[in-house]
């Protein structure tokens, strides 16, 4: 079971490292899909902090009583 978890980060790690690789190409004038995976990548940097804020919310209203 580690060994899956383990695999599955490095995919995600994997994944980051080439999307940020992907930004840096696109800016110095890369191909087309250089230019949509860094755009993609930059809109997953913008959504991910709100989507985990609004997680930590939803699990802070549960309890208390």
């Amino acid at each position: 079971m580690a060994a899956v978890v383990g695999a599955v980060l490095i995919g995600v790690l994997v994944l980051v490292v080439a999307g940020c690789g992907c930004v840096v190409w696109a800016d110095r004038g890369g191909p087309r899909w250089t230019r949509l995976v860094a755009a993609l990548t930059v809109r997953a940097g913008e959504v991910l902090p709100s989507v985990l804020r609004s997680r930590r919310r939803s699990s802070n209203d549960g309890g208390g009583d």
